[in-house]
């Protein structure tokens, strides 16, 4: 079988290359050049490179920056603005791994592509990886179902350890095995802010205010907090921890309260993904990657792609943006942006 094995340099997509040629398909790798971040390129690709050298393999460079722009930085530094805490992760899959490089993958006359993700299809689900630790299902759970036949996850079986030590067993791989994990966002070198520093004046004092709409504080700006964040701002004569409830961008100010206060059960979802048919069902929702599942009960609405999800418990930290991902057992069957 042709396949080819999106590349960026580290141990799991070099592996990945790797145990597909041995197992005896046609390979072929593709870097993908995404943002600008300076040197970040030169030196992944003279890995891609030495790769592709040592496996025998053709290596492509794409250059897919300005759909990377238009699907998921744009959006990035937008939603900032808007008060929201955005994934850009999950869109990064959707629209640009899963999405222009399997496009460009079938236009070179490849019958898959291949990923390092620690995920599993299984029976046309996306399905958490063996390797609970690494599980990346969270991040694939905009992708749409038809894509999955025409993509394979390799590592998906596999743990993390395993796949390093096999690293290590060659010489010329060492650099991979010991190098230091990427950062999950793969623009941001520190810390959001510096991106969005670059756009916007981030440093606009404004009011702390409580859940009544009282002045309580003063904050730095709102590009700052997120939602469950609970330093960085003063509460005028404060004796207890206080959090970030809410963010009012339009008033440059931040809503904060207790911790109980960050308490909810009720979650609405927009641009819902769908892996099943039903309209109503039970399952496990995660409202982040770090979140524990909760059990949930579920009404969808198909026509606007929208869902009301409502928590068995209370869930903290429920942030506008971030992905909400909907679990039967260790298969996704559903997906939305918090509203």
């Amino acid at each position: 079988m042709k396949i080819m094995v999106a590349m960026s340099g580290g141990v799991d997509s070099t592996m990945t290359a790797k145990i597909l040629k041995e197992a005896g398909h046609e390979i072929e790798g593709c870097y993908m050049k995404l943002h600008q971040k300076p040197g970040y390129h030169e030196e992944n690709i003279r890995k891609v490179k030495k790769v592709g050298e040592y496996l025998g393999i053709k290596v492509h460079i794409l250059d897919l920056q300005d759909k990377f722009n238009e699907f998921v930085y744009d959006p990035f530094v937008r939603l900032y603005k808007e008060g929201k805490t955005p994934n850009p992760c999950a869109l990064c899959n959707r629209f640009i791994k899963l999405g222009a490089l399997l496009n460009f993958a079938k236009q070179n006359g490849c019958e898959k592509l291949a990923t390092g993700h620690y995920v599993q299809i299984i029976d046309g689900f996306v399905t958490m990886a063996k390797d609970p630790s690494k599980d990346q299902s969270y991040f694939l759970a905009q992708v749409p179902k038809e894509v999955l036949k025409d993509v394979i996850f390799p590592l998906g079986d596999k743990f993390k350890a395993d796949i390093k030590e096999l690293a290590r067993e060659v010489p010329v791989l060492n650099e991979f095995a010991t190098q230091p994990e990427s950062s999950e966002i793969c623009f941001v070198e520190d810390t959001y802010i510096e991106i969005l520093n670059k756009h916007y004046n981030t440093n606009l004092p404004g009011n702390v205010v409580d859940k009544h709409g009282k002045v309580i504080g003063r904050h730095q700006g709102y590009m700052h907090y997120t939602i469950g964040k609970r330093r960085g701002f003063e509460v005028f004569g404060a004796h207890e921890p206080h959090f970030v409830l809410k963010i009012n961008a339009d008033k440059n100010e931040i809503v904060v309260g207790s911790k109980d206060d960050l308490a909810q059960k009720i979650v609405e979802l927009e641009n819902v993904n769908l892996f099943i048919d039903e309209d109503e069902f039970e399952c496990e929702a995660k409202i982040r990657y770090r979140s524990p599942k909760l059990e949930a009960s579920v009404k969808i609405d198909k026509q606007n792609k929208t869902a009301m999800v409502a928590l068995s418990q209370n869930a903290l930290g429920v942030a506008q943006g971030q992905l909400c991902v909907m679990y039967d057992g260790e298969r996704v069957i559903a997906s939305g942006f918090i509203k």
